[in-house]
């Protein structure tokens, strides 16, 4: 029978400590090693909070490990270099984000965010850029995305997604 086990570590910094050691310690395996494939796994996102899910062969002791994405938010955090978003979106800008960076974003969200396409993942990165106070090319980004629907985007946007 499986385990499933689905902990939030900090990128590159899963430690044998809470939350996966004393997860892991009952099922008799080593917890130093599967750490150190949770941290070479997760080391692209350090810094930020990243979903993790082991699932566990508890007869064999083999695992599988499923690495998800850290929010958007924080992706977009990350990207402009910034510890969190604007307290008044409305009226507070803290950051701007280029249509080569939402791109980006989507890109590494994948499968993760709703859209069928990478013009549709790029809106939805967009969109989390609203209630952040975070503009994108310099605009509000509402009016972004109407040009992107408008296709002013489709030269950087049409690449398989």
């Amino acid at each position: 029978m499986a385990e499933i086990l689905e902990v939030l570590v900090e990128g590159g910094k899963a430690s044998t400590g809470p939350p996966v050691g004393p997860a892991l310690g009952p099922l008799g395996l080593n917890i130093m090693q599967v750490v150190k494939e949770i941290n070479e796994k997760t080391k692209a996102f350090s810094g930020m909070k990243v979903p993790v899910k082991l699932i566990i062969d508890t007869k064999t002791k083999k695992y599988e490990i499923s690495v998800g994405t850290p929010p958007t938010s924080a992706l977009i955090l990350k990207e402009l270099g910034l510890e969190k978003g604007s307290k008044d979106a409305r009226e507070e800008k803290v950051g701007n984000l280029t249509m080569e960076q939402a791109r980006n974003i989507a890109l590494i969200k994948g499968d993760s965010v709703l859209g069928s396409n990478l013009k549709e993942k790029v809106k939805e990165v967009v969109g989390s850029c609203i209630s952040m106070g975070v503009t994108v090319e310099g605009k509000d980004p509402r009016e972004v995305q109407r040009e992107i629907n408008d296709g002013k985007y489709d030269s950087q946007l049409t690449a398989s997604g």
